[in-house]
């Protein structure tokens, strides 16, 4: 018997109920396209509809089953390589979703191909002698009998309100009628650019001067742009078209990379790397362990301002002179303009980047870039894990502990955990780095799990600033009634006049954050979410942070109809607001979400800033991490216990991040800096050791909270999440669920030892007019608690009872819904 080819493949849009690796025959005229790696269209479902799907592997087999045959292939060549279709069934394992949403995670978004269905007239009703047509069958047969051409099926919605897969439409498919034709179109097309070259043969003797011209930079480039051309000899577009015509030359395509950072200038000769003995150590270390090639984790802690980046920038340049890929990521878009242009000053264009804030097409074309081998650095955000490198030397996570390296949407996988795969593969080295290193990053690093590498001093001659905490009851008692503490008013009084630069932190955007009547006590919420609505003055309007939904500004309470609406509570808006009524001479620089909107906005205002042109820089926690300007001699936090109280156990842990952080942006060149930490709890602990910018100590303290609690890194925390319309449907399916979850870990699972907290709602119980429940369990996140909570999911997903909630579940989450 013939050995037949089959194909594993990852269809899309599958439910996570019944989700698998498919298995299709390969027909004979696609075995030689048909390739792990690949994309094609398959049939699936008992209707047969046209989906698209992944290959993930192929082999031949002597018997086979019956089996539905591959419709077409749609890439000439593999897009995903060994390791990452080995990555694919791995992530979907841990983060609880679908074979298909991994690709996707592993593609660029421009790549991305959409399913079109054509539909055309194969014959008119008198040429029909069956049973007679419906009304609406003639309704349908009558429009396409006017198309000259194939209709799309998206056209179709709006002429006869009706979808590709309408029963009606495949009704006269089957009678022969209309024809339907399925294919793919990508959604961002290549850039392309028109290009000109000569063609074989001799020249003709009769040439004007301008198209000798042409010819003679033809004849020394081999090949340039028409736009080049035009460019470098004057001449314009009808003399390269008089070329072709006469044959002398011809016109081609050629693919063109859109640039994402072509703003930026060319790069000069690369800054020369002086190192202090400390960091010496520490890159020899680092070096060593990247020369044994036997891979591993190394944290690399360091007070801010140790220069951690000059050590990995050295260690970047032996790994690159190796041949080998670099994968560099820092937790956010905003850090990401300054990591570019020191990356594009050191290496050129050797560098590619990776986050959302590029179009579709530059993010293609990036990756396309280091698929082909044409860069060998990526840099960007968490998505840049996910960089098509064939062989990697050395991944870096900047600021580890950062929340944005862990997804909150599917798949909800965290950055640090697939670079630790990645690194198993390729036998590359794996660096965190980080002035306040996650917890668990610490403890692994202690238990001797990670090598550890320790900067104990700043670089330089600069000194950690000295710290003060400014007690704002003193300040209330006083008749202060600014939020800002005299300490703190003085202290930018001073640096005006010295002509030195101030930060200073407000975790709040808007200008009030809360709206109350006094009346009746009714605060304004969104009705939509669960959460009140802040004042911003930009745009005069009450607006929701979490759907975005927004009323004008009023006065009228809507509960009680009396004009008695009061707005309290400080954010951004405000606080710039106040400051320049304190100093009108300063220029002032506020820098949130609302101010950095358009694109490059952030970038252009942190250059102006370096520049001069502000004194003082006010903004959230965007103006808290990784900036490093020489002239910022002092950082205010305006409202410390905004952050310290969460509702999770990371609270304390986020809030002692941001606070030394922040705190380390002062003093980071030659002239002293302060920092000022405004709170009406100053001996709180927290405070207390960002202050004394003690990270050994908060970790002690925060270890042993974690070990009593049972919390990472002595136990994982699995959430599982519950979401629908109808609250009592998701408390019902939340408790449903935890029946489950009982039944099944008393018998078949009786061996894994769990602790699970009853379900309750999230501390925003509503989102989006969706109803959000939490269940927790406190575990070992090994391979067989994965299957049993996959089955759990699967079955709660498959059944009928609650299909109208969706049920989703998500390792160690960085908050606690």
């Amino acid at each position: 018997m013939p050995e037949t080819i089959i194909a594993d493949v990852a269809v899309e849009n599958t439910a996570y109920s019944f989700d698998m690796e498919f298995r299709y025959l390969v027909p004979q005229p696609l075995a030689g396209e048909a390739k792990a790696g690949c994309r094609v269209m398959v049939p699936f479902g008992r209707g047969n509809r046209t989906r698209q799907g992944m290959i993930l592997s192929v082999c031949r087999e002597k018997e086979t089953e019956q089996l539905k045959s591959i419709a077409a292939v749609l890439d000439k060549g593999p897009l995903l390589t060994r390791e990452m279709l080995l990555m694919v069934p791995w992530l979907s394992d841990r983060c609880f979703c679908t074979l298909f949403e991994t690709v996707r995670l592993l593609l660029p978004v421009g790549i991305n191909l959409k399913i079109r269905a054509e539909f055309s007239l194969l014959k008119r009703p008198d040429e029909w002698d069956g049973e007679p047509l419906s009304e609406e069958e003639q309704r349908i047969v009558s429009y396409f009998s006017g198309q000259k051409k194939p209709v799309a099926a998206e056209k179709l919605s709006g002429a006869l309100g009706l979808g590709p897969d309408s029963p009606v439409l495949e009704a006269l498919c089957k009678k022969g009628f209309l024809n339907r034709k399925d294919g793919a179109a990508p959604k961002i097309g290549n850039s392309v650019q028109k290009m000109i070259r000569l063609k074989s043969g001799d020249l003709p003797e009769k040439l004007s001067a301008k198209q000798r011209d042409a010819v003679k930079l033809l004849q020394d480039a081999g090949a340039v742009s028409v736009k080049e051309l035009c460019y470098f000899t004057g001449v314009t577009a009808s003399v390269a078209s008089t070329l072709v015509k006469k044959g002398i030359a011809e016109y081609y395509e050629e693919e063109k990379y859109r640039n994402p950072y072509e703003h930026i200038e060319n790069p000069g000769a690369p800054d020369r790397i002086t190192l202090s003995e400390e960091q010496q150590r520490a890159y020899e270390n680092l070096l060593a362990q990247y020369r044994q090639g036997k891979g591993g984790v190394s944290l690399l802690y360091g007070v801010t301002g140790s220069g951690k980046t000059l050590v990995f920038l050295r260690l970047i340049d032996e790994v690159c002179a190796s041949g080998r890929g670099v994968i560099v990521m820092v937790p956010e878009i905003s850090l990401t303009p300054q990591t570019i242009a020191i990356f594009h000053r050191r290496y050129g264009h050797s560098v590619a980047v990776f986050h959302s804030g590029l179009s579709l097409g530059q993010r293609m074309d990036e990756w396309k870039r280091v698929k082909n081998g044409e860069a060998l650095i990526a840099v960007g955000t968490r998505s840049a894990v996910f960089a098509p490198f064939s062989d990697i030397g050395l991944v870096i996570l900047d600021e580890e502990q950062e929340s944005t390296y862990k997804s909150e949407s599917s798949p909800r996988y965290h950055a640090r955990d697939v670079a630790k795969f990645r690194c198993a593969y390729h036998k590359a080295l794996l660096l965190l780095c980080s002035a306040t290193p996650s917890v668990e990053s610490c403890y692994l690093a202690k238990a001797g799990r990670y090598s550890l590498n320790v900067l104990a001093s700043r670089y330089g001659q600069a000194e950690l600033p000295e710290v003060t905490v400014a007690d704002m009851n003193e300040e209330t008692q006083a008749g202060n009634t600014t939020v800002f503490s005299r300490v703190l008013r003085s202290a930018l009084e001073e640096n005006l006049e010295r002509k030195e630069q101030s930060i200073l932190l407000l975790n709040r955007r808007g200008y009030h954050t809360f709206a109350s009547c006094t009346s009746c006590g009714h605060v304004i919420t969104c009705p939509h979410c669960s959460i009140s609505m802040t004042y911003h003055a930009a745009n005069h309007r009450l607006m929701c942070h979490y759907c975005g939904y927004s009323i004008p500004f009023t006065e009228r309470c809507p509960e009680c109809g009396e004009n008695t609406v009061r707005y309290s509570g400080l954010g951004t808006q405000r606080a710039e607001e106040q400051l320049g009524a304190l100093f009108p001479q300063a220029r002032i620089l506020r820098l949130d979400t609302d101010s950095t909107m358009s694109r490059f906005s952030y970038e252009k205002k942190l250059n102006l800033f370096k520049q001069g042109q502000y004194d003082i820089m006010i903004g959230t926690q965007m103006v808290a991490k990784g900036l490093d300007f020489e002239n910022v001699t002092l950082v205010g936090v305006l409202s410390a216990d905004q952050s310290l109280y969460g509702d999770d156990f990371r609270s304390s842990e986020r809030a002692f991040d941001l606070f030394t952080q922040v705190v380390g942006r002062s003093g980071r060149g030659k002239n002293v800096g302060r920092a000022i930490i405004q709170t009406y709890t100053p001996e709180n602990r927290i405070i207390r050791l960002a202050a004394a910018q003690d990270y050994p100590a908060f970790y002690q303290e925060e270890i042993r909270f974690r070990r009593a609690m049972l919390y990472p890194p002595f136990a994982d925390l699995i959430l599982v999440g519950f979401i629908g319309l109808d609250e009592a449907r998701v408390c019902g399916a939340s408790r449903a669920f935890l029946s489950l979850l009982r039944t099944m870990a008393q018998k078949e699972y009786a061996d894994l030892p769990l602790r699970v907290l009853d379900p309750s709602p999230a501390l925003v119980s509503k989102v989006s007019n969706k109803y959000r429940y939490k269940l927790i369990i406190k575990c070992r996140n090994n391979k067989r608690l994965r299957e049993m909570l996959s089955r759990l999911l699967a079955d709660f997903s498959g059944g009928r009872r609650y299909g109208d909630v969706t049920a989703f579940a998500d390792s160690n989450p960085n908050t606690i819904m």
